[in-house]
């Protein structure tokens, strides 16, 4: 039986413990205060222990980081002296707003005896994944991660890929672009206005990561157009509802790893020397 250590304990690292529990692993899920998340009709699993203490990920055979993009570096920079060459999974979706660094990036910097990694992105709200209902995602990285990824998440359907750079780049830009999406649906004119500038942000996405080596086929894939639909579309999505509640003059709840992205990804433009207007434009009229 394969031992799994999750390391960050919110919505979406409780959810992945929950369906890699039910998939026959054993896992250690790390939390900074030992508490989890915790979802309404849902059990937590017999073989899930919660710990605040990092030496027990140690040993485990794959490790999986679910922690939020603000947070990511100083997470990995904590878990250092525990790592032992396991495979990574990374599962969380964002840019560090001051660098523009995407996750994969931070750990080859921060980790740099890292060699097998992966990146794990898709259409997935946590609480149905918890749940059980079925869900797709794309899991890009090295082949011995992409194996045991395979069999820690055998509960996801899963497509595979080796480009790590795009998939993240779809989970950096959709949260971009749901939160736009959210902010327009209270504050432009109509329509047709949100459509020309949700096609017209994506697109400037496509540019940033054709530019950095992407493929056009993973923004096809369910980490771009499948997660794209999911979070742009729809109130229940955090970077969505974020964007409503600015719109409205609100405080967004929660974490809003939109507003992160959005700095992330302009940051990174301006390095490339790539325009991005539409996302200039929402950074400004978001005052963020």
């Amino acid at each position: 039986m394969i031992n799994v250590g999750v390391i960050g304990a919110g919505a979406w690292g409780t959810a992945l413990s929950i369906i890699s529990a039910k998939g026959g692993a054993n896992v250690i899920l790390w939390s900074y205060d030992g508490e989890s998340k915790t979802f309404e009709d849902v059990d937590i699993p017999n073989n899930i222990k919660i710990t605040s203490d990092m030496e027990q990920l140690r040993n485990c055979d794959a490790w999986l980081f679910v922690t939020p993009a603000a947070y990511f570096r100083e997470t990995v920079r904590k878990a250092r002296d525990f790592y032992n060459n396991q495979p990574i999974i990374i599962c969380t979706k964002g840019a560090e707003s001051s660098t523009g660094d995407f996750m994969s990036e931070i750990i080859k910097k921060e980790l740099p005896d890292a060699k097998e990694f992966g990146v794990l992105s898709g259409p997935q709200f946590a609480a149905e994944v918890a749940r059980g209902v079925p869900t797709g995602s794309t899991l890009a990285g090295t082949p011995k991660a992409l194996k045991v990824g395979k069999e820690i998440l055998n509960q996801l359907y899963l497509n595979e890929s080796d480009d790590i750079i795009g998939a993240e780049m779809c989970g950096v830009g959709k949260n971009a672009v749901a939160l736009i999406c959210g902010y327009n649906s209270i504050a432009s004119k109509g329509e047709n206005e949100r459509a020309m500038i949700f096609t017209r942000a994506w697109n400037e996405v496509m540019h940033l990561g054709l530019a950095n080596g992407a493929k056009m086929a993973t923004f096809l894939d369910l980490c771009g157009i499948g997660d794209l639909f999911l979070s742009a579309t729809s109130a229940t999505s955090r970077n969505f509802a974020g964007g409503m509640s600015i719109a409205r003059g609100e405080k967004p709840a929660g974490t809003v790893e939109g507003i992160f992205a959005l700095h992330g990804l302009i940051h990174r433009a301006e390095k490339a020397g790539i325009d991005t207007p539409i996302l200039k434009e929402m950074l400004k009229k978001l005052n963020i």
